[in-house]
């Protein structure tokens, strides 16, 4: 099982790409969403196309698992704002949470960045990407105004 987590950003709405590219290497996707990801997808296109509920938002007590244990995640697209949460151990929303704890669970876990030039450009954001490098997270490299579905699941090959 596959976690494919997806963030607010201008490209999410090609997350379909990425699924398709993890199904064709054998991987039952889910899509872990940040709330304000939900506004850039297709829900209905993207259940219909992995068979499983979107996650956006905790379950309630006794609720079923939607999703059985992922045994690897990819993030993609990556915010400036979910990567340096992350590296900080903020855990407040589903995503973030699933994220922080990918360290203890021990699973190959890689993130595709996607932000502005001038946000790479702060200091904060360097120093998160050192971080999860030291967690074991596969960085994939960011390419201002280029943007890549597969290269984080690349990583996960390696």
């Amino acid at each position: 099982m596959l976690y494919v987590v997806v963030c607010a950003a201008g490209v999410a709405g090609g997350v379909g790409e990425l699924i398709t590219a993890a199904q064709e290497r054998g991987w039952d996707v889910g899509v872990v969403a940040t709330p304000l990801a939900t506004g850039f997808i297709d829900e209905a296109a993207l259940v219909a196309q992995t068979g499983h509920p979107i996650r956006s938002a905790w379950r309630k007590p006794g609720d079923p698992r939607p999703l059985r244990d992922p045994d690897a995640i990819v993030v993609a697209p990556a915010t400036f704002n979910t990567v340096n949460k992350w590296a900080a151990g903020i855990s407040d929303t589903l995503a973030l949470g699933i994220l922080c704890e990918s360290y203890g669970w021990g699973i190959p876990v890689a993130v595709q960045p996607c932000l502005s030039p001038a946000q790479a450009a702060h200091p904060a954001y360097g120093e998160s990407l050192r971080r999860l490098r030291s967690m074991g997270v596969a960085v994939a490299e960011y390419v201002p105004g280029e943007f890549s579905w597969t290269r984080a699941l690349d990583l996960l090959a390696r």
